[in-house]
């Protein structure tokens, strides 16, 4: 009995001491918490006012911003760092606010716990604690103009500045710890004799998907900076960096996620590199001397086409080691593993083409291009639209083996030699492509547009099956899935027929049957959660992972089976 007090002191003792270390930590994130915002000089320009010209159509000083009739808003910046961010940043704050709450509401679905998301917000600020000593000083004066126009709803999280920063690194920590494929894009690149007119192209599929609404404000921004080249990107509002881009000289740049370990810090934020290697080079070569200057914190395939040099080369990055990939031949292609010798011998890449859908996407990439003997725009849209896995194989609508997987953020397709740029139109790269030419862009900046800036008669139309029955079935599909994980989390019985219908939307598609067995896992119906698990399994399965996954499941629901559990 006299054991009792000392037992509940000593519990008291430990509590006062997880509470004073939990104290100092918090303190400790509240320090290295990134708040330092660069010191402006000259800030006259927070002085200018936005002017509404009708229409969807905005000025900020030199500066502007319209709504395209095609759906995409398109953007002209210029003037120094500081002006640039500050005039992006008035011109789109009312997009601003919408990206954030849309990103947010991701972040809110992923972890519902107000508990977890204070945690979340400390660990980033850790983790982070020294991401604005890895950006150049222009970039974070730039971040820093774009961060006056942040709403102050979420001042919670961090400063205007401290998220502008904290997302411009959202790419990076998304595919480095989440591993949850938020990031699988594929590209190619054709040129010489394999291209309709010997000039190169570039296609690539932007496959980043945080939420329908993050994707519903695409932005083509034209950069006229004070230093370097005048460049295009597909971004969204405030988002300086670049996923997808063409600068005056005829270089692209686009990005493609690799396998990457877990980071221990913040380096420099791969879409920051990119705008660098856009803003200032002019070829490969120069292209690769940045990205060498540079530490990144993930694992990630630039690809760079290069008019000057005719072809288009791929620098394969990681925080350890830059490789250049430069193969012989009319064309090239990047999906989310490494081909150079450099990692050829590499685990954690060698893992990824073994167990992910990467290598399946690369083969299927080949095979079309191996079909025709050259290409032109039309023909590089229709490989980038393509559903079919490999074989021509029906892996169903969405399945990670096909190259349009019916979540891109954009599609584009480059001629760098013409300076010319095709960007897809809602739903992903469905939607009609619109194309734009950088020297008349750019010719005719200094007057505000009050016509479309884009090029009509060279718009690629939509795809055809965006009017088809199985278009229809996969939006059902879609919308079902959101009410199955909706029943899920709150343990509602379907309604009648749910399951059949649900399955005739998208029958090919393993995810169909993995959905249904975690909702009847979820509710203890174990012989129906097995059963669904087992027919995901017949289907074509993305990769080894997928299928490890599956194997797991129907292994653990078989033996509470066989013990009796078949439903409790």
């Amino acid at each position: 009995m006299p054991a009792k007090p000392f037992f509940k002191k000593k519990s008291v003792r430990i509590l006062l001491t997880i509470i004073i270390l939990m104290g100092l930590f918090i303190g400790y994130m509240a320090i290295v918490a990134i708040d330092r915002p660069p010191y402006i000089k000259d800030m006259s320009s927070l002085n200018l006012q936005r002017i509404d010209h009708g229409n969807a159509t905005y000025s900020y000083g030199q500066s502007w911003l319209r709504k395209s009739e095609s759906g995409l808003w398109e953007a002209y910046i210029e003037g120094n760092a500081f002006e640039r961010g500050v005039a992006f940043g008035q011109l789109t704050k009312e997009l601003l606010y919408y990206q954030e709450s849309s990103f947010f509401g991701q972040i809110r679905e992923l972890v519902p716990s107000d508990g977890y998301l204070r945690v979340l917000k400390y660990f980033i600020a850790f983790f982070n604690r020294n991401l604005d000593k890895n950006i150049p000083d222009a970039y974070k004066e730039e971040i820093y103009g774009t961060s006056f126009a942040c709403d102050s709803t979420y001042n919670f999280i961090g400063s205007g500045y401290q998220r502008q920063l904290n997302y411009h690194a959202a790419h990076d920590i998304g595919h480095a710890l989440q591993g949850l494929n938020l990031v699988a894009c594929t590209s190619f690149s054709v040129w010489e004799d394999k291209s309709r007119d010997s000039s190169l192209i570039v296609g690539r599929n932007f496959d980043f998907y945080m939420g329908d609404k993050f994707a519903e404000n695409k932005i083509v921004c034209f950069v006229n900076p004070d230093h370097g080249h005048k460049f295009m990107m597909i971004t969204w509002a405030d988002m300086i960096g670049v996923v997808s881009g063409m600068n005056e000289k005829g270089l692209t740049v686009t990005l493609n996620a690799a396998k990457s370990g877990i980071p221990f810090q913040a380096a420099m934020p791969v879409t920051l590199l990119a705008r660098e290697i856009l803003q200032y080079a002019s070829n490969i070569d120069e292209a690769y001397s940045i990205a060498q200057m540079r530490d990144i914190f993930v694992s990630e395939s630039i690809m760079i086409g290069s008019s000057m040099d005719h072809q288009t080369a791929i620098i394969e990055k990681s925080p350890d080691e830059t490789a250049l990939y430069d193969p012989e031949g009319n064309s090239i292609i990047c999906s989310n593993h490494y081909q150079s010798d450099e990692y050829a011998n590499d685990r954690k890449n060698i893992n990824n083409i073994r167990n992910s859908d990467s290598y399946n996407r690369y083969r299927r990439v080949q095979e079309l291009l191996n079909r025709k003997e050259n290409l032109d725009e039309t023909d590089v849209a229709a490989i980038l639209r393509d559903q079919s896995s490999l074989g021509d194989a029906n892996a169903g609508m969405g399945n990670e083996l096909a190259i349009n997987q019916l979540i891109a953020h954009h599609s584009v397709i480059f001629k760098p030699d013409s300076l010319l740029v095709w960007i897809s139109t809602a739903p992903w790269q469905l939607g009609k492509y619109v194309a734009y030419d950088l020297n008349r862009v750019f010719n005719d900046a200094s007057n505000y547009p009050v016509t479309e800036i884009c090029m009509k008669e060279k718009t690629i139309p939509a795809d055809p099956f965006l009017f088809t029955d199985n278009y229809n079935r996969f939006v059902k599909f879609r919308e079902m899935s959101k009410e199955l994980r909706l029943m899920k989390n709150t343990n509602h019985s379907l309604p009648e027929k749910f399951v059949d219908n649900y399955i005739e939307t998208n029958p090919q598609f393993f995810l169909t049957y993995s959905n249904l067995g975690d909702y009847y896992n979820e509710m203890k119906d174990f012989n129906q959660a097995y059963a669904f698990y087992k027919k995901a399994m017949d289907c074509r399965l993305p990769g080894l992972e997928d299928k490890q996954n599956l194997e797991e499941l129907t292994e653990k629901l078989s033996k509470k089976i066989n013990n009796g559990s078949s439903r409790y």
